[in-house]
């Protein structure tokens, strides 16, 4: 069971001045998940090597077992900080791809060629696809088999509209994940605001925020298995 994992490599919040780049608990989470399933995983980004953390995703705030247990282990660091480049990985050799999530997503990888190719080709072989928090906004230019946008008519979630209002960067992000996910015809739902919500619609997963993000890998190896 060989799985990508692809984190973006953007940093800059916007104009404010701040950083933002994938949120910690997004990857650690799912990463454990599907390690402890026997995964083989394979990290990947546009850029290749240290993908940027966002630095409020490490804050005491926002810690759980799966990121103090990232904070120690010192061979998932090295891993991480050698990712490989997004131009270099093809969906032929992998069962599956997670994105997480973070802002910086909404900024390069939702306009990368290569991620939108190749996210079009793990669907195009029928592979499962998982997208969490601010990573289902990666979707926005990929296109289904039959030309459509992919998310239309099917069941999606992501970042709401309310989430993005309360962190205060409804002004700040490039797009809104839960707009831009209606507007191609996706159907969107959610859950409470910061609870687990993850919606499966046939090998497509999304995850509705940071808490949702061990739910669907969880998910994601459901499908796998199957």
């Amino acid at each position: 069971m060989k799985i990508l994992i692809v984190l973006t490599s953007h940093s800059d919040l916007g104009n404010t001045g701040e950083k933002t780049g994938f949120w910690v608990e997004e990857f650690a989470a799912p990463y454990y998940v599907l390690a402890d399933a026997g995964a083989e995983l394979t990290i990947a980004s546009p850029k290749g090597g240290q993908p940027p953390i966002d630095p409020k995703s490490e804050l005491p705030d926002f810690q759980t077992a799966a990121t103090h247990r990232f904070d120690k282990d010192q061979a998932l660091k090295e891993k991480l900080a050698h990712s490989v480049k997004l131009s270099e990985v093809k969906a032929e050799d992998y069962d599956a791809v997670f994105y997480p999530g973070g802002h910086g997503p909404l900024w390069d990888l939702a306009n990368d060629t290569n991620s939108i190719q190749l996210i079009e080709a793990f669907n195009h072989h029928e592979k499962p696809i998982a997208f969490v928090c601010h990573a289902p906004g990666v979707l926005i230019k990929v296109k289904g088999t039959n030309g459509d946008p992919l998310v239309k008519g099917k069941q999606v979630t992501g970042f709401s509209n309310s989430e993005e209002a309360a962190v205060q960067l409804t002004d700040v992000v490039p797009f809104l994940v839960e707009d831009e996910l209606q507007k191609l015809g996706g159907t969107y739902s959610k859950g409470a605001d910061w609870g687990s919500y993850v919606l499966k619609d046939g090998l497509l997963i999304t995850g509705q925020n940071p808490a949702s993000s061990e739910e669907a890998a969880k998910e994601l190896l459901k499908v796998l298995k199957k």
